[in-house]
């Protein structure tokens, strides 16, 4: 897998019986099969919890909603300390460009979560926004917060 602008962490990776390579997924206690996609999740998730003090047991992987009917999954939820979802984060692989359509993805997600901060990254670039919902607008933070500034952008 190509190197992602985060730091390096010791990832449980092997081949599974129909050989395909599979990762450990501590949040989910469950081997996932590895995609790019899951190689930038599975960075970005250790990055927040060893680097940026986010708790494990506050972050969850592939969080289901429901949105007009349909079932949906957030990549990453981050909950603050009552289990309030407080941030969205979805994941590119890292050959794919981060664009207005996938904070517009976040964005959908967020109509029903209605968190003060969104998050995006493809292992290479992140971005980071705070969600004003009185002002219906939102503004890139320069880096991604730790998970203390992260409650305090979700008591705003």
């Amino acid at each position: 897998m190509i190197r992602l602008n985060l730091p390096q962490f010791d990832i449980r990776i092997c081949v599974d019986s129909k050989g395909r390579q599979v990762v450990y997924d501590p949040l989910r206690s469950k081997w996932i099969v590895l995609t790019p996609e899951e190689w930038v999740r599975q960075h970005f998730v250790r990055f927040l919890i060893a680097n940026r003090s986010y708790p494990q047991a506050l972050t969850a992987n592939e969080v289901g909603l429901r949105q007009n009917g349909c079932l949906r999954r957030c990549d990453t939820v981050v909950y603050g300390r009552q289990a309030e979802p407080v941030a969205i984060i979805e994941y590119k692989a890292p050959d794919v460009q981060i664009t207005q359509r996938t904070f517009d993805q976040a964005v959908r997600y967020n109509m029903e979560m209605h968190v003060n901060c969104l998050m995006v990254s493809n292992g290479l670039r992140h971005y980071c926004c705070r969600v004003d919902h009185r002002a219906n607008s939102y503004h890139f933070l320069r880096d991604i917060p730790t998970y203390a500034q992260l409650l305090e952008l979700s008591s705003l």
